[in-house]
């Protein structure tokens, strides 16, 4: 049936060509993320004020530019299945390859604009941060949609993933070269490297998108040829009288606040993306402050570099465990796993270095795997909104960009809760850094109980009791989401007996 039109290829071609499309995101955006700031800082001397105001910009379009660009592209799937001739999902898939193709090589140009100086700073900050999120957003959100587009059962989906897991994985190797070209006095190098990687993506995202468009396009014309076939062989029975008219946005964000699957699993994912960013903003202090004086500045290097390509790798073990036991119960094992071993930590004190060293990578490297998982738990709440308000077609990039309005407000407050916290708790203003090292890290007087606790201490507390915390309303709300085991399957069953034209029942779940 058309529904998994994964079949129109083998399964290992389309899981390898769609996992490659990773690759060329990962290799750009990682280095984006380390040396942007870097760049405009110490190479183009950006003010301050600037700065910032870059940065609110970009805040405020970051966050609504998912949702924007997924109404656009999915409003036309908004109605039910009796209102005009359904979409098949091959074309579907067709258009969000087309998609591809377009915003992919846009994306990589957006990406060289960073690294030469073509206007006052401050204004090239605030374009290049609009233009590469705004690429990097339609990119992001054809690719995921594919997830749910591509196929419906868990395991074709799980290899899906799997292998972006890989290719993300390989895309990190970027980073590493990135060391030998960066040069804040010679940008010369870098930036032929960041050229290069641009040119590369560019012919991976054209070469890819290229050959999958050309298999679907042929699935296409089979299926309308039938579609004619059928038409011609059938009576006609007269349109109906009334068509019910497309779903409005007003109507939409009403239907899925009725959501109650999508809102708890919003709660949740609110919170992981608060630990993820809280985990990234805070790993430079956590080993200056925690570590410095006691490892040497490979191994911190070395701990970097694990915290930065481990949950790729660790991913691939994560999604063989969800073929076997599913999805909802690896994410509830890592929520129990994030819980006991910061209370473990918590147990045994700051004074184990080689223990402190274990619990900070251990720590990022379970969280970010999983979010690395929660686009799974996404593409099944599309088919579960597809078949509740019985959708013509998923609209599966839309929803992934509301997950991503309700929670990327995560990133904002990480950092401003906790520079809050260290400062409430210590006393220590992150942005007035004074030589008072030596007087922060000196054990306090605990029986006189005077003073603050000193800036190490209060580091330990933060990277402990943050996790504690957030794996406590991560089990509380993860414990309300049904939609997992029979409930699932039942989901499944309907969303594909649909699109072989069967009516779907709503109650029957």
């Amino acid at each position: 049936f058309d529904l998994v039109v994964i079949a129109c290829l083998e399964l290992p071609l389309v899981a390898l060509l769609y996992g490659s499309l990773a690759l060329f995101t990962s290799i750009l955006h990682n280095v984006f993320l380390l040396y942007y700031v870097e760049t405009f800082v110490s190479v183009y001397k950006i003010d301050k004020v600037s700065f910032w105001v870059g940065e609110t910009v970009f805040l405020i379009w970051n966050s609504f530019n998912d949702p924007l660009f997924g109404w656009l592209s999915d409003r036309s799937f908004l109605s039910s299945p009796q209102s005009g001739s359904p979409i098949t999902n091959s074309e579907v898939v067709l258009r969000r390859l087309k998609a591809l193709s377009t915003s992919g090589p846009l994306f990589a140009l957006s990406f060289l604009a960073f690294w030469v100086s073509w206007a006052r700073p401050g204004l090239q900050f605030l374009l290049c941060l609009c233009l590469y999120d705004g690429f990097l957003t339609l990119v992001d959100l054809h690719h995921s949609a594919l997830l749910a587009d591509l196929a419906v059962s868990a395991s074709d989906r799980t290899r899906l993933n799997f292998h972006c897991s890989v290719f993300s994985a390989l895309g990190s190797a970027s980073v590493f070269l990135s060391y030998s070209f960066w040069n804040k006095e010679d940008f010369y190098s870098f930036r032929l490297f960041c050229i290069a990687l641009a040119a590369f993506s560019v012919v991976g995202f054209l070469f890819v998108s290229h050959v999958l468009q050309h298999h679907f396009q042929k699935e296409v014309l089979v299926r309308r040829a039938e579609a004619q076939t059928l038409k011609e062989l059938t009576v006609d029975l007269g349109s109906p009288a009334h068509s019910d008219k497309p779903v409005t946005i007003a109507q939409y964000l009403r239907q899925l606040s009725r959501h109650r699957n999508f809102m708890w699993f919003a709660s949740m994912n609110l919170v992981q993306v608060f630990h993820c960013h809280f985990n990234s903003n805070f790993f430079p202090l956590f080993l200056e402050h925690l570590l410095s004086d006691n490892i040497s500045a490979s191994t911190g290097s070395v701990l970097l570099g694990i915290s930065f390509i481990a949950p790729h790798l660790n991913n691939l073990y994560f999604l063989t465990l969800c073929q076997r036991y599913g999805v909802y119960q690896v994410i509830r094992w890592l929520f129990i796993l994030k819980l006991g071993l910061s209370v473990a930590m918590l147990l045994a004190g700051a004074d184990h270095i080689y223990l402190l060293c274990i619990f900070i990578a251990s720590n990022r490297v379970f969280t970010e795997g999983t979010c690395k998982l929660l686009k799974l738990v996404i593409s099944d709440l599309v088919d579960e909104d597809f078949v509740i308000n019985r959708r013509q077609q998923a609209a599966s990039a839309l929803l992934f960009g509301m997950v991503a309005l309700l929670t990327k407000p995560g990133q904002t407050f990480a950092p401003l809760i906790g520079t809050w916290l260290l400062c409430v708790y210590t006393g220590y203003d992150i942005f007035e850094r004074q030589p008072v090292k030596d007087s922060l890290v000196s054990v306090p007087d605990t029986a006189s109980g005077l003073g603050t606790p000193p800036l190490r201490l209060g580091c330990f507390y933060m990277l402990v009791f943050v996790p504690i915390t957030c794996a406590l309303l991560q089990l509380a709300a993860w414990s309300r989401f049904t939609l997992h085991s029979r409930k699932l399957q039942g989901i499944k069953t309907l969303r594909q007996g649909s699109q072989q034209g069967h009516l779907i029942d709503v109650k029957a779940i």
